[in-house]
């Protein structure tokens, strides 16, 4: 696990926590400090039920966006086996933004898709900060057409800010390549199951987003554009981000209520960030319940149910 990094809003708990370890660094086997220890544990598992708990829409975003939060990789390998990663679109190269290929879930075959993102300023570089462009979206697209050829499900995670808004990505047809993918897994006839596991981003998100199943992480978000995007647009300024985010509604438990996803994921305590392996098997119970429960449903039924359940992802006021 990276070293930890706490937000603004967590320095009280930062504080509590460093505590923590000085006692914790100071004990020995004459000098007994376990009492103490624990009545310091037990303080900021309160002080961290209290924060997270309350968090607001902005907060949410940055828990989000957390530096340790786990990536698609991390997800694959604690939940999934034998991963065999494919690479290139066949067409331009190979985007580093989005991972994918074969593996196993709970010993059946299924087809991984995710955005990653890189934690050092090398691997974000390498990753592209986790911003596909065209080729990325089209060797996701090849996978789900192998996927789809194979009769293999198909799980996807989506942690993205956007799509990359680059002169070369516009150049070698970054909308058309997002508006094929809206498509094409709209009219695949195996079980997809989709998770928003940290940003859920515009089209960037959605160009791997239609599925049978949405599931979204307790802390993650999902929005047409980021609070700081919709802040520079409304008010010219993208400081304002924190107003944007309230306007958005971009939380998990705003987007269920808006019936947009079907199920949010609880994380620990603290975040996802704080314990990779905890939220990985809370997901992992999902993720193969879901696949159970779309397996009993005939492919024909499954493409019209999924077509169904994205009509209706609409609210209007009159």
């Amino acid at each position: 696990m990276a070293q930890q990094y706490y937000l603004e809003f967590e320095k009280p708990l930062a504080e509590l926590e460093r505590k923590i370890q000085e006692l914790l660094d100071f004990s020995t086997d004459t000098v007994d400090l376990k009492t103490e220890v624990a009545k310091l544990e037990k303080k900021a598992d309160k002080m961290r039920e209290e924060i997270f708990s309350g968090l607001t829409r902005w907060q949410t975003a940055q828990v989000a966006r957390h530096i340790n939060r786990p990536f698609t990789m991390d997800y694959i390998n604690l939940i999934f086996t034998e991963f065999v990663e494919l690479h290139g679109d066949r067409n331009f190269g190979d985007d580093h933004a989005i991972v994918g290929g074969l593996a196993r879930l709970d010993g059946e075959p299924v087809m991984v898709i995710g955005h990653q993102k890189g934690r050092d300023t090398k691997e974000k570089v390498y990753r592209n900060f986790g911003m596909p462009n065209p080729e990325g979206y089209r060797k996701a697209l090849r996978l789900m057409e192998m996927a789809e050829r194979f009769k293999l499900p198909l799980v996807t995670f989506v942690d993205t800010p956007g799509a990359f808004p680059g002169i070369g990505a516009e150049e070698r047809g970054q909308a058309e390549a997002i508006a094929r993918n809206l498509r094409e897994m709209s009219r695949l006839t195996v079980p997809i199951i989709v998770v928003v596991t940290g940003e859920g981003g515009s089209g960037g998100a959605l160009g791997i987003a239609v599925g049978d199943r949405v599931l979204m992480l307790e802390h993650s978000i999902y929005a047409v554009i980021s609070p700081e995007g919709c802040a520079a647009i409304l008010w010219s300024d993208g400081t304002k981000g924190e107003q944007a985010a309230e306007a958005l509604k971009l939380t998990a438990r705003d987007i269920k209520e808006l019936d947009v996803i079907d199920e949010i994921i609880k994380e620990p305590p603290g975040g996802a960030h704080r314990d990779h392996k905890t939220v990985a098997e809370n997901l992992h119970v999902a993720l193969s319940r879901s696949l159970q429960e779309l397996k009993k449903i005939p492919a024909e039924q499954l493409v019209e149910e999924r077509y169904q359940k994205f009509r209706k992802m609409s609210r209007f006021v009159e």
